[in-house]
Parts: structure tokens; sequence; C-alpha cells
């Protein structure tokens, strides 16, 4: 039903699902397991697999001796694990710690039409995203996107059934963008440049001219960072 976002830095997100109905890792992973369009199973049928499986009793014991692996260790082992998964150091980083040369001339120009277009007052914070609402279509969406997804995806609404929180969103992050397509929680831009064009539209109210979509996305190209100190890929 939704575009399966990255889980790069998602432990610095602060609600999880596209609508935020998950207020940590370890609730996301049990919202996860009982879904019936992930998982469709239950904790004992989880167990009972793993439980077949000889590589982990060891290292079961090594956290809980004598004790059998459980849901709630199940959990927060991943839970730790996602955590992990950080990816600091990308240019755009490293442009702010005082390197100027770690972003070029075009690049420091885009970042500055994204900030002047007031794109950063949703991607904002150390992710770029990930720490807001928003609601997707702020100036409507009918010129670039089929009605029905907003039909079938009605965001926050599905978790509080207010009328206000019909088709918002949790803001994604910006980080390591240029690795993540397709964009949005239905996927509907396949491309950078579909993404940024639906953002002006939706988000802002104007049609973005090629040029300052081209900057654009050569800026949020800067945020890709290093996982394990290497530049990902």
């Amino acid at each position: 039903k939704f575009n399966a976002p990255t889980l790069f830095n998602v432990g610095f997100h602060f609600r999880f699902f596209w609508n935020g109905r998950s207020s940590s890792l370890e609730e996301q992973i049990e919202l996860t397991v009982y879904s019936p369009t992930v998982f469709n199973s239950t904790w004992p049928k989880v167990l009972e697999k793993l439980a077949a499986d000889a590589k982990y009793q060891p290292l079961v014991a090594k956290i809980q001796p004598g004790e059998k692996l459980d849901s709630k260790l199940l959990k927060k082992a991943l839970a730790e694990f996602e955590r992990s998964l950080w990816t600091p150091n990308s240019r755009f980083d490293k442009f702010l710690r005082g390197n100027a040369t770690a972003m070029t001339e075009e690049e420091k120009k885009g970042f500055q039409i994204f900030k002047n277009l007031g794109c950063s007052s949703c991607h904002q914070g150390m992710l770029l995203g990930g720490n807001m609402f928003q609601k997707f279509g702020i100036f409507g969406t009918r010129p670039i996107e089929k009605q029905e997804f907003l039909a079938r995806d009605r965001g926050r609404f599905t978790v509080s059934g207010r009328e206000v929180d019909k088709y918002v969103f949790k803001v994604p992050s910006l980080r390591n963008i240029e690795l993540t397509a397709p964009y949005f929680h239905n996927g509907v831009a396949k491309t950078l440049e579909d993404a940024v064009f639906i953002m002006g539209r939706a988000q802002l109210g104007r049609t973005l001219s090629q040029d300052e979509i081209a900057l654009i996305v050569k800026f949020l190209k800067t945020l890709t960072g290093e996982w394990r100190g290497q530049p990902l890929k």
C-alpha cells in the first residue's frame, strides 16, 4: 500500500510509518509482525522458527543466560540494529563543519534556493526531515498526480479519525535521497527531478523552472552519507 522508506538513520526519526502510528522502533516491529500485509504472523510463530535455528542460541545465552529468546529481547535487538544504521559525513555535513570546498558553487546555489523557497521549514534538523508531520498537497495535487493515490492513502486520518489529518504524513528525511527512489508515500515520483517539481506545485503553489529544479537536485545529491566509513552508492 505504501512506498517502503529506507532504514538508514531511522533511529533518529520522531515517529514511524508514514502516518506516524508508532512512537518507537520496538512498537513499529510489533505492528509489523502482526500486519496482514507484511509478516502476517504472531510472536509464537516467529519465536518458534528462530528457536529452531541453532546459531541464535549462543547469542541469546550471552544476553539472557538460562532463558529462551522472547519477543521483548527480539524487539530490542532488532531496534538496536536499526539504530546503528546511521550515515554521517555527507559532503553537506563537511560543508557545515567549515569545509567550503566540499560543495560546488552550483550545489551551494541549490542549497540557497532550497532555503529561499521555504523547503527547510519542513525538511529541517539533522535529518532534513523525519521530525514532523505535514499535509501532502497544501496547494493541491490534481495537475500532477492521479487522485486515486490520495483517495487511497489518507495519512494520519487513518490513525486519528480527524478531518484535519486527512493526507497528513510524516515528512521524510532527505538524507541519502538520491539513492532512495521512488519518492513520497505512494512512490508516484520516479526521479528526484519529478519529486522536486511535485513539491513545488503541491507544497509551494509554484511551478519551478528547469534551472531551479536542476540546482536543487544538485544540492540534494550532497546529502549522501557514509556507511561504515564508505560512501553509500
